[in-house]
Parts: structure tokens; C-alpha cells; sequence
């Protein structure tokens, strides 16, 4: 018997009527490249297996790899990469192909994995994935919204967010604490607007929702100058949670202060 694992956040789903909504939520076709991020025992697995024919997956777990070898013999190719997807290299693996990326993420890894994920937008199409609810709600809020914070913006600037529908902690093995979501994620063809410097913009939104309390004139000190709030046409008295995306990437844009700038 395979007991569930802390230390990999394991939590796995057995609600039918929820792992139907979610394979009709991603719609797998034959010949897609489709990429599951762990399948544990194959709850959503053996459904993608019968409508794609192929399929692959990552699973750190080694101790559920023999079982979900068996329970999946004759349903279809299955491809199993041992291995820590924080750790994957999604375009190596994708091969020139735009990736269909779904899953049951482990909630202690979710933030730092999708990021992660994004980092190869480029080689995915789209994303279905089961979060904790609050971390769909952060991913989805818009400026002025009270979930909305430096996910939402660093999200919002790669890919289109859109929250399907909620699971309670009853679908799962072991009961979660927490409310889940499954959010289906489109990466942009395009940028919404200009980031010569990403590395720029995420500290300036990182710097502005660490202290979120704070006028930005306070929480950009070191960041952002008057100078800065003048040429991007913000007003620094104003918070982080009133700035849309843009208006971040406008902040980016200014000249850091001299303070900032870092020796040759």
C-alpha cells in the first residue's frame, strides 16, 4: 500500500466527478504532447492516457512508479521521467514541441514551480493544474482586488489566468486543510508591453508588495526615485495594490537610483 508523503506534498485525488471535470477542463486530443506533473497513482493519468494515446509524465516519487507502470499497461505510451520538476528542463524536454502541462501540484512547491514553468512559456501551450484555492485566487486577482499581490502581477505579465472551479479537501487522500481550485493558464504569444529588463521589474514588484502597506515612495526607496515616479507618470503616493501590471513595468523602465546601480 503507498501512503501518501509530506515531504512531497502528497495529497491524492479520488473524486471521479473531479477528475472528470478536469480531463474535460483540458480536453486531450491523440497526438497532442501532453505532460502530466505527478501523477501519483494515476487518478488523472489513466483518463489522459485513454483520450491521448501517449503521454508523459514527471514523478519524484520512485516508490509509485512500479504502481503506476501497472495500472496504466494498456491504455496506452507511457513515458515516466524520474526526476523533480523544479528541476526539469521544460524546453529541453519539449524538443520543439508547445508542451500541454497538467497536474495535481504539491502545495509546498506550487509558487517556486510555477515560476519555474514560465520561465519556458515559450515551449507550452496551456496549463491546467490543482492549486491551493488562495494561490488560484492570488493568480487571478486584478489591481485593487484583495487577493491581488506580486503573483498576480508576475503571472498576469506571461499568461492569461482563468479559475475553472473549486475542489473540497473531501476529493483527496489525505483530506487536505486547504480549499483547491483547478486555474487554467495560457501563455502569451506576446508581451502585453516592453520588459527590456526583467530582472528590473521583479524586483521593483517585489520590493513594492513587501511592504504593501506603504506608499510606494517608501516601499521603491532604493528602487524608484522622484524622478522615476515622474517619467512613469505614477503617483508615489499611492500602494502596490493600486498599480496594474503595466504601470509596474512602466516604474521598471526609469533609471534606478545611483544607489542601485552596481559596480563594473
Amino acid at each position: 500500500m503507498i501512503r501518501p508523503r509530506k515531504r512531497f506534498g502528497q495529497h491524492f485525488l479520488h473524486d471521479s466527478q473531479v477528475i472528470a471535470n478536469i480531463i474535460n477542463a483540458i480536453n486531450p486530443q491523440p497526438g497532442e504532447p501532453i505532460l502530466e506533473i505527478g501523477p501519483g497513482l494515476g487518478a488523472i493519468t489513466g483518463e489522459l492516457l485513454k483520450r491521448a494515446q501517449r503521454l508523459e509524465v514527471i514523478e519524484i516519487d520512485r516508490d509509485v512508479i512500479p504502481v503506476l507502470r501497472e495500472r496504466m499497461q494498456g491504455r496506452g505510451e507511457l513515458i515516466i521521467h524520474e526526476a523533480d520538476a523544479l528541476n526539469v528542463d521544460l524546453t529541453r524536454l519539449a524538443a520543439g514541441r508547445r508542451l500541454r502541462i497538467c497536474g495535481n501540484l504539491p502545495y509546498n512547491i506550487s509558487t517556486p514551480l510555477l515560476f519555474h514553468l514560465l520561465e519556458a512559456a515559450p515551449s507550452i501551450a496551456d496549463m491546467h493544474f490543482m492549486l491551493q484555492k488562495e494561490v488560484v485566487d492570488r493568480m487571478a486577482a486584478h489591481a485593487n482586488d484583495d487577493a491581488y499581490g506580486r503573483l498576480s502581477v508576475m503571472i498576469a505579465v506571461i499568461a492569461e489566468v482563468e479559475s475553472l472551479f473549486d475542489v473540497g479537501p473531501e476529493s483527496f487522500t489525505p483530506a487536505p486543510r486547504v480549499q483547491s481550485s483547478v486555474v487554467r493558464l495560457r501563455p502569451r504569444a506576446k508581451l502585453p508591453f516592453a520588459i527590456p529588463d526583467r530582472a528590473r521589474f521583479a524586483r521593483v514588484v517585489s520590493a513594492a508588495f513587501g511592504q504593501r502597506r506603504k506608499t510606494l515612495r517608501n516601499s521603491l526607496k532604493g528602487q524608484v526615485d522622484n524622478a522615476g515616479f515622474i517619467s512613469a507618470d505614477i503617483d508615489p503616493i499611492r500602494r502596490a495594490e493600486t498599480l496594474s501590471p503595466e504601470e509596474f513595468g512602466r516604474l521598471a523602465l526609469t533609471p534606478p537610483p545611483r544607489t542601485e546601480q552596481t559596480e563594473p
